[in-house]
This record gives C-alpha cells, structure tokens and sequence, in this order.
C-alpha cells in the first residue's frame, strides 16, 4: 500500500476550501435575507431564500462530517493504525483504501454498522 498521507492532505485541503465557499455563500444568503422583509411562509421570494439557506447549510454540514473522517484518518496515520479495522482489528483490504482513504472497517464490519 502506498503512503496514504499525500491523498488525504489534499482531500482535506479539498474539503477546507469548499467548506470556506460554503460558508461564505451561508453568510451571503443570510445577508441578503436580512436585507429585504422577506416573510419565508407569506413572500414568494422568502421560500427561495429559506431553501438556499438549508441547502447551503446542508453542504456545510456535510464538508464539516467529511473534514471530521479525513482528520480522523489522518490520526490513524499518525498512531500507526491506519489500515487496521476499528470494529475487529483485522487490516481493511488495500483496494478499499485506495477507493475510500478514509475508511476506518473493512467490508466485513462496514456492512454490520
């Protein structure tokens, strides 16, 4: 198995730049939100505004959960106990590493969750 540390640093610099994106585009439609009276339930622009705001904030969520794996990764790596399966201990198969770096079970446990 090659060194999975170059593939997860730049999948965590990948996740922190969209995660930055999202964020700023969260506080843009905020922004814009407390510009007009918008009534969510009344305006037919404030449905618009409320379904940008959970959709941006639903993929700020989600950068947030992917951020969290790959630093969780990241400490395997770092303990020496990237590869091995945290429900049996037993090494997770090279080929899923390689399509999921971040994979902390093997296909065995990874079903069983």
């Amino acid at each position: 198995m090659t060194d999975p540390g170059p593939t997860l640093d730049a999948l965590r610099r990948e996740v922190v730049s969209r995660l930055a994106t999202l964020t700023d585009q969260y506080a843009e439609v905020v922004a814009s939100s407390r510009d007009t009276n918008a009534d969510d339930e009344h305006d037919p622009e404030g449905a618009t505004i409320a379904f940008e705001r959970s959709q941006v904030g639903a993929l700020a969520r989600h950068a947030r959960a992917r951020l969290a794996e790959i630093d969780a990764a990241l400490a395997r790596l770092e303990a020496g106990t990237y590869g091995t399966c945290v429900v049996c201990g037993l090494p997770v198969q090279p080929e899923r590493l390689e399509v999921r770096p971040t994979a902390d079970t093997h296909v065995s446990c990874a079903g069983r969750r």
